[in-house]
């Protein structure tokens, strides 16, 4: 058993595996040789002047193996370029998308752009009118319309109270008179528009300077206008001529606000007395931008055009 199974016969089986790896081994002579003939084919390919003395053996090498390596090149480029054309394709796609975004915010500034200019009139027309009638303005916009079922033409602003808005404050715009302020609450108003029926203002002819009483006919159409009737019966005001409010600066009206033209003059013999239809300068179905007159320096929580026509 020991002769077999025992320590002699590792040994051996153990030197017949070196045996085998040493048979496998390259001999050292051969790597040397190897090494100097690297080394000597470098030293001739650094140290010739001009052409290198191995380059017709370089040429001849890249003439068999060039055309080998292009068709595998070729043959390759498929896949190596899947990566560069997923990453190409995502690149392409979020460009799409930046433009369709470009694109909407574009279009959305076209539809935009007439209710923009409009509106920057309209806050230009607040400065002058601030100008023409020697007052500040608070400017404010229409935010709502009165209820049909309340039968009152009113509309609600968004400036209240922090605006330093009253009361009885007269409301114009780029146009002439709008209305007077019913109530208020901090950040809105409720305005009492001059076609409600329920609306008196005290109005003056321009060119004769009569003064009479301008009442609302109830409908947002110009056309519809409003109802003067002159205190002075005898008194015939013209057509085309110009009516403005006759108030004071402690009523709800201020004096000397355009309110709009005669159109048309009625005589009634029963009751001998004139009555006139004036078109209000305002168009009351399309109320945007409005301003309130205030007193000036004013405390206010947003900007005020004086009367000067600058903002404080």
């Amino acid at each position: 058993m020991g002769a077999f199974g025992g320590h002699d016969g590792r040994e051996r089986r153990w030197t017949g595996l070196d045996r085998l790896e040493s048979r496998n081994r390259p001999p050292r002579s051969l790597l040397v040789a190897l090494a100097l003939a690297s080394i000597t084919l470098i030293t001739l390919d650094v140290s010739g002047e001009g052409a290198s003395p191995l380059e017709p053996a370089r040429r001849v090498v890249g003439e068999a193996l060039g055309p080998a390596e292009a068709g595998v090149a070729a043959a390759v480029r498929p896949f190596t370029t899947v990566p560069a054309w997923f990453r190409s394709k995502g690149d392409l796609a979020d460009q799409v998308r930046d433009l369709e975004a470009s694109n909407a915010e574009l279009r959305g500034q076209v539809e935009l752009a007439g209710f923009d200019r409009n509106r920057l009139e309209q806050y230009d027309g607040l400065t002058t009118a601030a100008e023409d009638l020697g007052s500040a303005l608070v400017p404010a916009r229409v935010v709502a319309l009165g209820s049909r079922q309340s039968q009152s033409f009113t509309v609600t602003i968004d400036a209240g109270s922090e605006a330093g808005i009253g009361p009885d404050m007269t409301v114009v715009n780029n146009d002439g008179l709008v209305g007077r302020v019913l109530r208020v609450t901090r950040s809105t108003a409720t305005v009492l528009l001059v076609i409600d029926p329920d609306s008196t203002v005290g109005g003056r002819v321009g060119s004769s300077m009569e003064i009479g009483f301008v009442t609302g006919s109830g409908s947002l159409r110009q056309e519809s206008g409003l109802d003067l009737r002159l205190v002075d019966d005898a008194s015939v005001p013209s057509r085309d001529d110009t009516v403005v409010t006759w108030g004071s600066t402690t009523g709800p009206y201020a004096p000397g606000v355009p309110i709009g033209t005669i159109t048309e003059v009625y005589s009634s013999l029963r009751e001998a007395s004139q009555r006139a239809v004036v078109k209000p300068f305002v168009d009351f179905s399309a109320l945007d931008v409005v301003g309130v007159m205030v007193p000036s320096g004013m405390q206010s929580d947003r900007a005020v055009i004086e009367a000067d026509g600058s903002l404080r």
